[in-house]
């Protein structure tokens, strides 16, 4: 089972201890692209300030952020899984998995980034600001940028099980699964219950408790319908649209009455 996750925009300080190293990222085919982005944005923020936070998209108030950016390569680094923060994180709780859990996460969860395409949850990184929705200067939006790398490494990083596909809709631009792959691809939309709405809060907050449950349970469904029969066993209310033709995902409806 592969989980595709996206990034968060808050994220925890960088650590102290050793800086990036790239070469230990996962998926090193993306390798040069890393590099591309890493350079401009880093050339970029300590080039120019306010030219950097119009890119950016940052407001006033967060424009520390720039001079983040520009440590990058010097800051220290943590693994993925503490840097990225908020509520999908906070209901994951990586931290507070049991061993067997751990290794699990460690295997089956990648984390899509703008800077850095994705990245596993034990990937050493630096805090960094740079969502998959910037245009930069020169290589252009980020979104399309790693299509064409992406589309590259990810069918071998797929397998040949489950893809429980995670992503918001930007990250999603950057790799969509096709032919076989997609066959046995699973999208979750999250729906209040009483309103049948998708409420941000409820939507990544539930997610994490999903992946956190699959992880804890030791399950590794082989495919969309195993996963349904999987989620239900774990309590979960769950309503199907299968694909109407094969090379298309499944779309999955999660609903929820309330999130403590």
């Amino acid at each position: 089972m592969l989980v595709l996750l996206p990034p968060s925009e808050g994220k925890a300080a960088s650590g102290r201890g050793a800086p990036l190293k790239p070469e230990g990222l996962a998926l090193p085919g993306l390798a040069e692209a890393r590099a591309a982005v890493l350079d401009e944005l880093v050339e970029l923020c300590a080039a120019d300030e306010e030219k950097a936070r119009e890119v950016l998209g940052l407001s006033e108030g967060l424009r520390g952020e720039i001079a983040k950016n520009v440590e990058l390569r010097t800051a220290g680094a943590r693994p993925a899984g503490e840097i990225y923060t908020g509520v999908l994180y906070d209901a994951l709780d990586l931290a507070s998995l049991d061993a067997a859990a751990k290794k699990r996460a460690a295997k089956s969860l990648l984390v899509f980034s703008g800077l850095w395409g994705a990245v596993g949850v034990t990937d050493r990184i630096p805090s960094y600001r740079c969502s998959m929705g910037v245009k930069l200067p020169g290589l252009g939006a980020l979104g399309a940028y790693w299509r064409g790398p992406m589309a590259e490494v990810m069918p071998a990083a797929a397998g040949d099980g489950l893809v429980l596909d995670l992503r918001s809709s930007a990250y999603a631009s950057a790799w969509k699964p096709k032919g076989e792959v997609a066959d046995r691809t699973a999208t979750v939309r999250v729906l209040h219950a009483p309103t049948r709405k998708v409420v941000s809060h409820f939507n990544k907050a539930t997610k994490g408790r999903i992946v956190r449950s699959l992880l804890m349970a030791g399950s590794a469904p082989a495919g969309p319908a195993e996963l349904v029969d999987v989620l239900r066993g774990l309590g979960y209310v769950v309503e199907v649209e299968e694909p109407a033709k094969a090379g298309r995902p499944w779309n999955l409806d999660v609903l929820v009455d309330e999130v403590h």
